[in-house]
């Protein structure tokens, strides 16, 4: 199932769970992962059937070779038969183009300006978080006409604060970087908030983003969680902005 939603200003969010794809356990069924040992057949016809179910062109999809970094790449398509570079993020100014972000826990961040016509993604985790993966988008998005301001966004479903778990020591290290990242958990250890640390390094840069997921992949079986499962799928979020 795809959920998706529209901003009256012309920005498209969506997000795939886990079900209605073709893939075989332990990717079942919708993984859209292509570098998580699936069937390479069955990943293309998944990201097929996700495209057409949210009236996509399927060729029109840019998708990124995901390294846990800070990287930011400006696209006008996809890489054709090239592989992806290594990025975390990527910006477009080409409206109708597709940005996918792919996670399993870590937090999809999707950002749009409807108005100056740019639209961002980045794959948030907790290294791209210390690293600094958001604020380096927004500055690209800034740096292609975007205005924090005006800037509308969503941030998907992922592991929440109050289940990652972490070694004290890391918390604290995530912390450094990032103070609204720390955490506890349910049961009362360490933890770290990826999407709360997400959202205190817009709001820094003037982005007020309101709308989070209230998905926690480690606790739904409707998605895809690496914590929970290791050997699994991928989940999508797609932004684009009409043509």
């Amino acid at each position: 199932m795809i959920g998706q939603q529209h901003d009256d200003s012309g920005a498209h969010f969506a997000f795939t769970d886990r079900w209605g794809g073709v893939s075989a356990a332990p990717y079942d069924t919708l993984n859209l992962g292509g570098a998580v040992g699936d069937d390479p057949a069955a990943v293309r016809a998944n990201r097929t059937l996700a495209a057409g179910a949210l009236g996509l062109d399927p060729a029109a999809v840019v998708w990124m070779r995901q390294v846990h970094g800070r990287d930011v790449a400006v696209v006008d398509g996809p890489w054709g038969d090239a592989e992806p570079p290594a990025v975390d993020a990527v910006v477009t100014t080409r409206r109708s183009l597709a940005l996918a972000v792919l996670t399993a826990d870590c937090a999809p961040v999707l950002l749009a300006d409807p108005y100056a016509g740019v639209a961002g993604a980045a794959h948030a985790g907790r290294p791209g978080l210390v690293a600094g993966v958001v604020p380096a988008l927004v500055a690209e998005m800034v740096g292609q006409g975007a205005e924090p301001a005006r800037i509308v966004g969503h941030i998907g479903p992922s592991v929440c604060g109050r289940c990652y778990e972490v070694p004290e020591a890391m918390r604290a290290e995530v912390a450094e970087a990032v103070p609204e990242a720390w955490s506890t958990t349910s049961w009362s250890t360490p933890a770290v908030d990826v999407t709360a640390g997400v959202r205190a390094q817009l709001a820094r840069l003037g982005v007020d983003i309101s709308v989070r997921s209230n998905v926690c992949t480690l606790e739904s079986t409707d998605h895809f969680s690496y914590r929970r499962e290791r050997t699994t799928g991928r989940l999508a979020s797609y932004v684009w902005l009409d043509g």
